[in-house]
């Protein structure tokens, strides 16, 4: 679960490296956001490269795609992740990053957020 002033890990290539979440999405009194949701991100470090796709103290909106909270699968599985992680969204919904670095899990693989699990490492 994320909430106001959680700090995430970027999970793809767009060159920042940490987040910190302003807004939650979805709502006018929503506190939490779960896997799949859409927040709005501060971006507070830059990965050390020399081209970056972000700035620092930019604002951009981020999908979670990894949270250390548990989830139940159709299975009956619970399955949770070692950290926090979103992949950055541009203005037409479509990632910023070519690649998603580490597992995405599968239940993200609806019909809206389709194109993150296709251009992901592996799923879970």
């Amino acid at each position: 679960m994320i909430q106001l002033q959680t700090m995430l890990k970027v999970a793809d290539n767009s060159g920042a490296k940490t987040v910190r979440c302003i807004k939650v999405l979805g709502g006018f009194k929503k506190k939490i956001a779960k896997l799949g949701e859409i927040v709005v991100v501060s971006v507070q470090k830059l990965r050390k490269k020399a081209k970056h796709k972000v700035k620092k103290k930019e604002i951009y909106k981020a999908l979670i795609v990894r949270t250390k909270t548990a989830y139940n699968k159709t299975t009956g599985l619970t399955t949770n992740f070692n950290e926090n992680a979103v992949v950055l969204i541009n203005k037409q919904g479509n990632p910023m990053g070519t690649r998603i670095i580490g597992p995405v899990p599968k239940t993200l693989q609806k019909k809206t957020v389709k194109k993150f699990t296709n251009i992901a490492a592996g799923l879970v």
